[in-house]
């Protein structure tokens, strides 16, 4: 006799999971040796004299379970180890891939954000290494293209099963600084910040381990100035301890790491960007063993008597409504309205202000202050960075942020332009705490830099001094997609 209260129902605990056509494909897109490659205004070697580890383009496509192949249907996502292309050479590329490949509008380039990756900025030309510049974007665009072919060509019925674990080798990087008193961007103990590692089983016909997917939210600044070799940082030692161990490939995803990056980091030392990148591997095949078989759910079976009363469960097949809600694909793309801050610079004033930087990093020079002088090209080099980012945006009050979400089965996959604060992630979260989303930042690179918190704005913050849009922004973003989660039923089951 069932000794339960009446209407308690059986206990059960799901994995969150969806049924998917998948692809995948690699490629070594590793630049030239000499390249220019300053991403950091005290950096003094301008071009990079060597490869800690390989950088790589991968193409993951993902397809309703349906087996069309229309756009309406499809994603493919290219995740890219570098820092992030620029608007013209980000669009040139996926232009290029398009034309090569033939896919339409539901191709996208996601960005690992390494730091120790090439500018690629054709406009750096005349620079020292700049000449290797426009032949390595050409080859990039092949590579992509390549690899983008055999993803199309591989693609097969598959299951996503997600788990997760907790790693804190990255933290909050916000930091007040008492003694001189101000904000500087360096770890934080205290800060908020969400150490979700959320991981993502791929297994083909048979429970063949076909990929694994790392979704974390860190600046990949381990290495900064010091070091002037071509480097993955973290990401590489990561996904090497995850596919020496699983013996398939593993695709890291950046999640919102706007104030977020590795507690041990800005260093020159490359044994420290791989002894950060097999902290968050071991974190990630932690949370992959954890992971039960697709279509099955932990559910318990009932006491059993073996000295003391056990409770006992069992992994059980999925019924047949469980399977067809497994299938669900839904997919949204859509842009949120997002107010340009009132204070910002005009394209006239930016000019000014980096020559003005560049005529005083002169005189420091000529006076023996390397400090000073390091310091002005900082300035300068931020100026450089508002004037790329003000050339290029639409004119009216606001900037139109594209916004992907996708729904798998009962996972979830958002999408977003720029680099946003840690709190997007966090708070989404916090509002559907029974959901597996994956959250991917920097898509198709960062026309508007960061997207700080409201209270953010006025502390002179690097990240909140080159955001071009408005205070609120992030949180209307945050709203937006709420609702759109809210409306499609994230969180139940």
């Amino acid at each position: 006799m069932d000794s339960r209260p009446e209407g308690t129902a059986v206990p059960q605990i799901d994995a969150h999971q969806g049924d998917v056509l998948f692809g995948l494909a690699r490629r070594d897109v590793t630049p030239p040796v000499g390249i220019y490659g300053r991403w950091w205004a005290r950096a003094v070697q301008a071009g990079a004299t060597g490869v800690h580890r390989p950088l790589t383009a991968t193409a993951v496509v993902l397809r309703s379970p349906a087996g069309l192949a229309g756009e309406s249907d499809e994603e493919i996502i290219v995740a890219l180890d570098m820092c992030l292309l620029f608007p013209d050479e980000q669009e040139a590329l996926l232009a290029e891939v398009r034309r090569l490949t033939g896919v339409a509008g539901q191709l996208m380039c996601h960005h690992s954000h390494t730091h120790s990756s090439p500018p690629a900025k054709l406009d750096q030309s005349h620079l020292p290494g700049g000449e290797l510049i426009k032949p390595y974007l050409d080859r990039l665009a092949a590579e992509v293209a390549a690899a983008v072919t055999e993803a199309l060509g591989a693609v097969q019925p598959a299951s996503i099963v997600f788990g997760q674990a907790d790693s804190h080798m990255g933290g909050n990087r916000d930091l007040w600084d008492a003694g001189t008193r101000q904000w500087v961007c360096g770890f934080n103990p205290d800060g908020p910040f969400d150490p979700t590692v959320l991981v993502g089983r791929v297994t083909g016909a048979g429970g063949k381990l076909l990929a694994t997917l790392v979704n974390y939210a860190c600046h990949p600044t381990t290495l900064a100035w010091q070091n002037s070799l071509i480097s993955p940082d973290y990401p590489g030692a990561m996904r090497e301890v995850v596919e020496q161990a699983t013996g398939a490939p593993c695709v890291f995803l950046q999640g919102a790491s706007g104030d977020t990056g590795p507690r041990d980091g800005f260093v020159g030392d490359t044994a420290v960007a791989d002894r950060n990148g097999r902290q968050l591997g071991y974190a990630a095949l932690s949370a992959l063993e954890s992971i039960p078989a697709p279509a099955t759910s932990f559910r318990y079976q009932g006491p059993s008597i073996s000295g003391t009363t056990l409770g006992l469960w069992e992994h059980v097949p999925f019924s047949d409504e469980e399977r067809a809600a497994a299938t669900r694909w839904r997919r949204r793309r859509w842009t949120v309205p997002l107010a340009y801050r009132s204070d910002m610079p005009s394209l006239d004033q930016a000019h000014l202000d980096r020559e003005r930087w560049k005529a005083e990093e002169v005189v420091a020079l000529a006076a023996g202050d390397e400090t000073k002088a390091a310091d002005c090209r900082g300035k300068a080099e931020q100026a450089n960075r508002l004037i790329d980012k003000l050339s290029l945006l639409p004119s009216g009050p606001d900037y139109p942020l594209p916004v992907l979400l996708l729904q798998t089965g009962d996972a979830f996959w958002l999408a977003v332009e720029a680099e946003h604060y840690n709190v997007l992630q966090r708070e989404l979260r916090q509002r559907f705490p029974d959901t597996a989303l994956v959250v991917m930042t920097l898509m198709d690179g960062g026309r508007v830099a960061y997207l700080p918190t409201a209270d953010t704005y006025g502390k002179g913050l690097y990240q909140e001094t080159i955001a071009v849009l408005a205070p609120g922004s992030l949180e209307r973003l945050i709203d937006a997609v709420a609702a759109q989660l809210a409306a499609w039923g994230a969180g139940d089951r």
